[in-house]
């Protein structure tokens, strides 16, 4: 979980490959609506999230493993609490923290993605990280991000 630009596709599909455990990203179940809404620069409300969430919840559903990895943001407690209530699967929320600076710049620096740089602040503002969440710092290479994600995985196992 995390904001944008903190790096959850990227360490969440190389956690899932490492693992062996499938992998689902939550920007594939946004309607074309909410893609829209963020592209012009409004954020989201929880109404708008409901669908999305319930996506997310059938597509985990459906798969017969018993576990998985979802790259999502995962910003408010409504989204937590849906993830973890309608999905069926015990939740383990990853916090990658990163500094603002950073995230602008990663933001920034993206082609092809809906989510402008102006939403930043929206989005830190409405970031509620649950008290159990496994937080990591994102701003290192990647590989050590993933590293310290296995490590405590393993230890709670």
């Amino acid at each position: 979980m995390g904001v944008a630009g903190s790096g959850k596709t990227s360490i969440a599909s190389a956690l899932a490959r490492q693992m062996g455990w499938p992998f689902i990203e939550a920007d594939e179940h946004h309607s074309i609506a909410n893609k829209t809404k963020m592209a012009a620069g409004t954020p989201l409300t929880d109404e708008d999230r409901a669908s999305w969430v319930d996506s997310m919840c059938a597509a985990s559903s459906a798969m017969p493993e018993p576990r998985i990895v979802l790259a999502c943001s995962a910003l408010t407690p409504f989204v937590q609490a849906g993830l973890r209530e309608g999905s069926g699967r015990r939740s383990r929320f990853v916090m990658l923290d990163v500094p603002k600076a950073e995230l602008a710049r990663r933001i920034a620096a993206r082609a092809d993605h809906f989510m402008p740089v102006s939403l930043l602040d929206s989005q830190l503002e409405a970031l509620s990280v649950p008290e159990d969440a496994l937080r990591i710092a994102a701003d290192r290479k990647p590989e050590d991000i993933l590293a310290d994600i296995v490590s405590a995985l393993e230890a709670e196992a």
